[in-house]
């Protein structure tokens, strides 16, 4: 599942397990991204997460266990392609013995998997042991780590670690969305330590507090794609900060990419501080003042000031100016020029700010703003799926001996024509310029990343139904109008069809891959001898 490295300033101590192949510059990278800047002031532990490039021309090691993971996962929590997380869990404390003045080390977990709120719970429990007894520690906890299950969605699964047991469910793509499955039995749960609600949400109404007068701005401004800066005093509010950014629009999947921690040592720096282009489809979180001078010219930036536990009420009202941004220092807020396409919800403002005065508990405050977040996604997203279950072909189209029919295009101006009478103002209080929120959306990396999923998706579904609809077939009837040469064409073409299905994972009725080895086993024993045995004659049971 991950790579367990520690790291005291640019130096890697040690690396779990000892096979993991990490390249130089991934290596670099860790190292550079694994501790706040100098400017964080960060005593005491704190813990982050950022995300990098994998190297070009290798494969990751996690990847082979990880496919029956991706196919039952929602969109958001499928594995990363070409991107590694680092979770983080940071020490620095005064220590007059050591030559720096200070003890300073992280302990780093890498993998493919964005399962933040599980990777930080379980580097709480391994880090301070770690700190404490080095590294016999980290091997006892890499060896509890190898005997655990793999990570299938749908399972609830019992983890022990150095002694103590952690309880986590994986979410499927088949959950009702904003809802967990995880329910804690005072009877089985005697022997777990830890159960987690939750394998992968940031609080979103703690990392959305300093701005929370704008969240719909920001929602829009994340549908969208467009570049977007977090600026904060620390990685770990900023890494927060930008995991809610990418997570508010969910269940879509942001497709762009996004960097809960960058510094000016990423590899990507100059490609993305450019000022020769346009600044590219990405979030970034920074930290390093620095960034304030360097990003400026970027269209959207967001300050936050320290992350307080919701006591006083938010200030800022209006959307600054970016002129207004001159240094790290400048007041928290919004820096755009942006102008939404929608009214301004007022009713989800009003209920949050009751519930800051009200002194609600967060817990109810995030799941207040998730649901909301939820609802306006569905809102937007269902005219979309509706219009695009509308291109599948009729299943009365599909001819078992033919190739399976193409989808219809997606074309733009039918999918505008809906919305007239089936848009979003059947699910949405809100009002605006919904038509121009979707032109601009159409554009954007997130509706491509959405459509090729869903286009893919429909294509094995006519795949299965192609299947489904041969297995009805009576094959010995049609072969014996055939020649031989015909009849070893079709068997050759079922097998490919079959291993395709397999490795595909399509979505047949259960018993049809079994109901179509069986066809073409039959097809093949009514063959003669030499055409069986190079057929690969089935063994008798």
């Amino acid at each position: 599942m991950s790579h367990v490295l520690t790291r005291v300033p640019l130096v890697f101590q040690v690396i779990y397990p000892h096979h993991s192949k990490l390249s130089e510059k991934e290596k670099t990278s860790i190292c550079y991204l694994s501790f706040p800047d100098s400017n964080s002031g960060c005593l005491g532990d704190t813990q982050f997460c950022f995300r990098f490039r994998q190297g070009s021309n290798r494969k990751s090691s996690l990847s082979c266990f990880l496919e029956t993971t991706d196919r039952d996962a929602p969109p958001c929590l499928k594995r990363e392609q070409g991107h590694y997380y680092g979770y983080v869990y940071f020490r620095q404390v005064r220590d007059k013995s050591l030559k720096r003045g200070y003890f300073q080390k992280s302990l780093v977990l890498i993998s493919k998997l964005p399962y933040v709120t599980f990777f930080h719970s379980l580097l709480k429990i391994m880090a301070p042991e770690y700190f404490e007894k080095q590294e016999p520690c980290l091997e006892a906890a890499c060896n509890d780590i190898d005997r655990w299950p793999t990570p299938h969605p749908g399972r609830i699964l019992t983890l022990p670690i150095m002694g103590v047991v952690i309880k986590v469910r994986i979410p499927t793509c088949y959950d009702k969305p904003g809802t967990s499955q995880l329910v804690q039995s005072a009877q089985s749960d005697s022997l777990v330590s830890i159960v987690l609600p939750t394998i992968h949400e940031v609080d979103l109404f703690r990392c959305f507090y300093p701005v929370f007068f704008h969240i719909q701005m920001l929602w829009e401004l994340v549908l969208l794609g467009e570049a977007l800066v977090v600026m904060a005093p620390s990685p770990a509010e900023s890494s927060d900060t930008v995991l809610a950014l990418a997570s508010c629009i969910s269940p879509l999947r942001y497709s762009s990419d996004f960097r809960p921690y960058f510094t000016i040592h990423d590899s990507e720096f100059k490609e993305y501080t450019t000022r020769t282009q346009a600044p590219p489809s990405v979030i970034l979180g920074v930290t390093n003042p620095f960034f304030a001078k360097t990003l400026q010219h970027w269209p959207h930036i967001i300050r936050i000031g320290d992350m307080k536990q919701a006591g006083e009420m938010a200030k800022q009202m209006k959307v600054k100016k970016l002129k207004n941004l001159k240094t790290l220092d400048s007041k928290p807020g919004v820096y755009t020029a942006y102008k939404p396409y929608l009214n301004k919800d007022e009713e989800i403002i009003k209920q949050l700010q009751k519930g800051v005065q009200q002194k609600r508990p967060s817990a109810a405050q995030n799941a207040i703003l998730r649901r909301y977040f939820l609802e306006l996604t569905q809102s937007f997203i269902i005219p979309l799926e509706r219009y695009v279950a509308s291109l599948m072909p009729l299943q009365k189209s599909i001819s078992p001996w033919k190739s399976p029919p193409q989808l219809r295009p997606f074309i733009q101006q039918d999918f505008m024509k809906t919305l007239e009478k089936a848009g979003p103002q059947l699910t949405s209080r809100l009002k605006g310029d919904w038509i121009g929120l979707y032109r601009h959306f159409l554009k954007s990396p997130n509706f491509d990343g959405w459509f090729r999923n869903r286009r893919r998706e429909m294509m094995q579904k006519l795949e299965a139904l192609h299947l489904e609809a041969l297995c009805e077939e009576d094959l010995q009837q049609r072969i014996e109008k055939h020649t031989e040469v015909e009849s070893v064409d079709l068997v050759l073409k079922l097998k490919d069809k079959l291993v395709q299905a397999e490795k595909d994972q399509l979505p047949v009725r259960p018993g049809t891959l079994t109901k179509l080895k069986s066809h073409i086993d039959a097809v093949i024993l009514a063959l003669p001898e030499d055409l069986q045995g190079i057929l690969h004659k089935p063994s008798t049971p």
